[in-house]
């Protein structure tokens, strides 16, 4: 099972510069995501395996922690260091954290 981290900790590590994924659907993105998180939908089998950055930890997010956690276990169990955010975007931005809306920066 893949590590989770709150809030807080991810904030640290977002402004840090971490690789985050956001596993939710390109509608919930575009309503409002982490600065710079790209886009990995659960819906898109290549999602599943994204390339990033070998050697970096991934910070995986969605709504509120459900598929983040299931994303993360599946990236965890094929040996990348994934790790899944508890509270998910929208405690990020409830806690009046920046959140971007529009377009993706691009998908991994």
């Amino acid at each position: 099972m893949a590590r989770e981290v709150d809030l807080e900790t991810f904030a640290d590590f977002w402004k840090a510069g971490a690789v985050v994924l956001d596993v939710r659907e390109p509608e919930e993105y575009r309503a409002g995501h982490v600065p710079g998180a790209f886009l990995a939908p659960l819906s898109t089998p290549a999602a599943a395996l994204p390339r990033v950055p070998e050697g970096r930890t991934v910070y995986v997010i969605c709504a509120s922690g459900n598929r983040s956690q299931w994303a993360a276990d599946r990236l965890a169990a094929v040996g990348m260091d994934a790790v899944s955010v508890a509270g998910g975007t929208r405690g990020w931005a409830g806690a009046g954290r920046p959140v971007v809306t529009g377009s993706a920066p691009g998908t991994i």
